[in-house]
């Protein structure tokens, strides 16, 4: 899920950078990046630390100057049947959303527990049968089931509909039975 990735490319530096020492200047061009999603390595949270910078070269008709750069970044890189804790973030009438570090993850209302629940006006979701309601800060335990590249940021499909899974108070009363 969270994950130190160290990165080799070209960055550009605009010449409004220029004022600071190179590694700064490269550190803040950097700095465009994070929030950014990749497909292979997930989202870049943050560059930790520039480890090498090359030999700039300047591009005919640019202006700025590429430097070859090897950095540390911070990743969020969620992947497919990972089980996660996270927090209930918002409430809708076809599910939940679970906060799950930098992303939201939908729990669709068919997918929270073996139980028909339904949305009330309260804004919480409530079991039929069981009576089990979840409701926004709750506390829950999730696994990722799609992952959706299609939409910045990348949407996280999850369930909680599986043995193990649900919101921790539900797992603790299992426990105590």
């Amino acid at each position: 899920m969270f994950e130190l990735v160290t990165f080799k490319q070209n960055v550009r530096v605009p010449p409004s950078l220029w004022k600071d020492d190179i590694k700064e200047a490269t550190r803040q061009a950097l700095k465009d990046l994070e929030g950014q999603v990749s497909r292979m390595e997930g989202m870049l949270l943050s560059i930790l630390e520039i480890q090498t910078i090359g030999e700039g070269k300047i591009l005919p008709g640019d202006g700025a100057v590429y430097f070859p750069a090897t950095y540390k970044a911070l990743m969020f890189n969620p992947e497919m049947n990972e089980v996660i804790d996270g927090e209930i973030s918002d409430m809708v009438e076809f599910g939940a959303f679970v906060r799950v570090g930098p992303m939201d993850g939908l729990v669709h209302i068919s997918q929270i527990a073996d139980d028909f629940f339904s949305y009330s006006e309260s804004g919480v979701i409530q079991g039929k049968q069981s009576k089990k309601i979840i409701k926004t800060n709750d506390t829950v335990r999730s696994r990722i089931i799609s992952i959706s590249h299609k939409a910045e940021p990348a949407k996280l499909g999850v369930t909680m509909r599986q043995p193990g899974l649900g919101k921790h108070e539900w797992l603790e009363e299992e426990k105590g039975e």
